[in-house]
C-alpha cells in the first residue's frame, strides 16, 4: 500500500510509540487519527506536530474498550477523512495483575483494552476496507505473548490474545484487508527504571543495546507498505527472545 494520502488511525496514538508510529505515518504522507482516552493535551500537541508535516489530523477522544465509542470514533475519522485505510491498535496497559486476587477490575481493564478494543477498531474499520478492497491493520503485541510477565497476567494473556486476533482477522478479511502485528522490545524505558535496570535489560539483547520507538514505527511502515505479507508478526526487539542463548563471554 502506498501510504501517502491515506488515513490512518493509531489507538493510544498520542505519546511513547504510539506518538512515534503516528508521526512516521504523517511523514510518510497520511492523514492521522490520533486516539487518547484521558492524554488530551498530548493528543493535540501529536496532531499539530502531524499536521506541520504537511497532513490532515484530528484528535479523538475515545476508550476504545467500549464499542459504543468506537464506533463513534471511526464515524468522525469517516465524516472528517472519508474512510480509514490504515488500522494501528497501539493501546495497552501495563498494569499489575497478580493472581490469586479478589478483585477482578484491573485484570478486566486490561484485556478489555487490549484486546476488545483491537476488535471493536478492527470491526469498525473492516466495512470501509472491504468495500474499497484494500486495507491494513496492525497489532502491537509485545514478547510477553510468547514469554508471560510475572505479576503481568493481563497484559500478558491479552497480547497473546491479540496475536491470536491478528492471525484471525487475516483470515476473516482476506484477501483486501492485510493484518500483522508488531512485537517491540526494549524501546522505551519505563519512567521508574532505574540506571541497573536499563543496563541489565540492555544486556538481556543479542545486541547489547535498546532500541527507539522509531524502531517500531519502521517496522509498521514496512507491514503497511508490504502488499504480500499477512497474518505475521515482525519482532523489533534486538533479539531479546534469544538473549538467554548468548556465548559466555557475551553476557
Amino acid at each position: 500500500m502506498n501510504i501517502a494520502g491515506k488515513t490512518a488511525l493509531i489507538t493510544g496514538g498520542a505519546h511513547r510509540v504510539g506518538k512515534a508510529i503516528t508521526l512516521a505515518l504523517a511523514q510518510a504522507g497520511a492523514n492521522v487519527v490520533v486516539n487518547y482516552n484521558r492524554s488530551a493535551r498530548a493528543a493535540e500537541e501529536t496532531a499539530a506536530a502531524a499536521v506541520a508535516l504537511g497532513v490532515g489530523a484530528l484528535a479523538v477522544q475515545c476508550d476504545v474498550a467500549d464499542a459504543t465509542q468506537t464506533a463513534r470514533m471511526v464515524a468522525a475519522a469517516n465524516g472528517r477523512f472519508g474512510g480509514v485505510d490504515i488500522l494501528v491498535n497501539s493501546a495497552s496497559l501495563f498494569w499489575a495483575t497478580p493472581i490469586p486476587t479478589a478483585d477482578f477490575a484491573d485484570w478486566e481493564r486490561v484485556f478489555a483494552v487490549s484486546v476488545h478494543g483491537a476488535f471493536y477498531c478492527a470491526n469498525a474499520v473492516a466495512p470501509h476496507m472491504l468495500t474499497q478492497g484494500a486495507g491494513a491493520i496492525v497489532n502491537i503485541v509485545d514478547g510477553s505473548a510468547w514469554a508471560p510477565y510475572p505479576d503481568f497476567a493481563a497484559h500478558s494473556v491479552g497480547k497473546a490474545a491479540l496475536l491470536a486476533l491478528t492471525r484471525q482477522l487475516a483470515l476473516e478479511l482476506a484477501p483486501a484487508v492485510r493484518v500483522n502485528a508488531v512485537s517491540p522490545g526494549p524501546v522505551l524505558a519505563p519512567p521508574d527504571f532505574t540506571e541497573p535496570e536499563i543496563a541489565a535489560t540492555a544486556a538481556g539483547t543479542l545486541l547489547n543495546r535498546w532500541g527507539t520507538p522509531n524502531d517500531v514505527a519502521d517496522a509498521v511502515l514496512f507491514l503497511v507498505r508490504a502488499d504480500y505479507i499477512t497474518a505475521d508478526v515482525i519482532m523489533v526487539d534486538a533479539g531479546e527472545q534469544f538473549g538467554h542463548r548468548k556465548k559466555k563471554d557475551e553476557r
